[in-house]
């Protein structure tokens, strides 16, 4: 016999979801956009009254650095373009019904195409600035890679504009690792919700010709082989290979970085949750490889960690207030993951993912306690960005259905890097 007509709607994440949950679904959004729009309007405020009372901030541009300008052109029109185009798709629900290595490719070619958007809000400078400022990624303070890959780059006959697109491009590939990594530990449905999150996610203002989403690129790609490789259906020396690898890359990022080793402790807390003891020397022996081959060309990271420590203290403490920088890099933090960090600060308890969190979120916690948070958080948190919002599509309550992707969040979020592209110059 025919079945009764239902009101119902396609929605990412799962497939029919009925007029009364995703009303409430709406609901619950409309309440953490007010509560983000809340957060971001007080931080904003006291962070306005810190430059304006004579604070030592070192810039009067915060909460990031650069100066504030007005830019709008035609050039302005891209990122809004790719913004409703990928918006429009999630809404239809196609990411929810397309093959999964579709939304794969989709979201990584969604993702560049928003980076690069909002890249050349500024012209063709917006891809060759940050190759051609004294203070960038590669400078002082920094282990070897950064340098190294630029002057590969270079000795490989590369002009800036070409390099700043090849930085884009390999940095935007975070978006569908971390989707893979996503998929494997909280499900389908919850990576499907979850890839117009990371498409328009705000901090994607930063990624473009960035050195430091290479080093998100290479810790996510740690992370994920951690992922695969922890899998119950993994054993012997495939499992080992793939935690073996994890750690190698994970090695090769420190030599990027200072801080992306503290996303091994997402590593550590994803064997721990499967059970899985003897991957951690695996990875640990991983690890250990490009730091020791570093060592054996000339570079000793521990030494090159004190050296850093020492620069910092040097260049940039004297200049800038511990005090007021710990608050206002939280607010940096807050524009740059957008909307969608409410959402999964909200439901942190009710995701599988939480060992992602962890290493991001004890990462930004020992840099504010530390006092290293001062100033350009924007760029340096970017490997930890698409790990704290994980959370953002699990199930609002403990082992229920993964929920659709928040779309006025990720709307949100889309607007907020408008905003920071067309009044906001950064040096990178």
């Amino acid at each position: 016999m025919p079945r009764k007509p239902t009101n119902t709607r396609v929605a990412v994440g799962y497939p029919i979801a009925s007029c009364s949950v995703t009303g409430e679904l709406v609901r619950i959004e409309r309440r953490e956009l007010a509560a983000w729009l809340a957060l971001a309007c007080l931080g904003l405020g006291l962070t306005a009254l810190a430059v304006h009372s004579g604070a030592q901030l070192g810039t009067a541009s915060a909460p990031f650095l650069g100066f504030y300008r007005f830019q709008l052109g035609w050039t302005s029109l891209a990122a809004p373009v790719v913004a409703l185009a990928v918006l429009a798709v999630a809404w239809r629900g196609l990411l929810a019904t397309a093959r999964w290595g579709h939304v794969l490719a989709a979201s990584y070619a969604a993702a560049l195409a928003w980076a690069l958007a909002l890249a050349i809000v500024d012209g063709a400078d917006g891809l060759t600035r940050a190759l051609t400022t004294p203070d960038d990624s590669a400078g002082a303070g920094h282990p070897p890679g950064p340098q190294l890959l630029l002057g590969w780059l270079r000795e490989a006959g590369l002009q800036n504009l070409t390099i700043g697109v090849v930085l884009t491009a390999l940095s935007v590939l975070t978006v569908p690792i971390v989707l893979i990594a996503v998929r494997g530990s909280c499900g389908d449905g919850a990576a499907r919700a979850f890839a117009p999150v990371l498409i328009l996610a705000p901090y994607a203002v930063w990624v473009a010709v960035s050195l430091d989403g290479i080093v998100a690129l290479l810790g996510a790609a740690g992370v994920m082989l951690g992922e695969r490789g922890s899998k119950h259906i993994r054993r012997g020396w495939r499992a080992f290979g793939l935690a073996l690898a994890a750690g190698a890359v994970l090695g090769v990022a420190a030599l990027f970085s200072y801080s992306v080793p503290w996303l091994g402790l997402s590593v550590i807390c994803l064997y721990f949750a499967r059970r899985r003891p003897m991957l951690h020397l695996a990875t640990g022996l991983g690890a250990l490889a490009p730091v020791l081959v570093a060592t054996l060309a000339g570079f000793n990271w521990f030494d090159g960690l004190l050296t850093a420590r020492d620069d910092f203290a040097a260049r940039v403490e004297p200049h800038r207030s511990a005090l007021w920088w710990a608050g206002i890099s939280l607010v940096a933090l807050l524009l740059a993951a957008g909307p969608a960090l409410i959402a999964s600060v909200r439901k942190l308890r009710n995701t599988p993912g939480w060992p992602f969190l962890v290493g991001a979120a004890v990462a930004i916690v020992f840099s504010v306690v530390a006092g290293f948070a001062r100033g350009g958080v924007e760029h340096a948190w970017l490997p930890f960005f698409p790990w704290l919002l994980v959370a953002a599509t699990a199930p609002e309550e403990q082992g229920g259905e993964p929920v659709g992707s928040p779309l006025l969040l990720v709307a949100g979020g889309a607007v907020t890097a408008l905003v920071i592209e067309a009044v906001l110059s950064t040096p990178w």
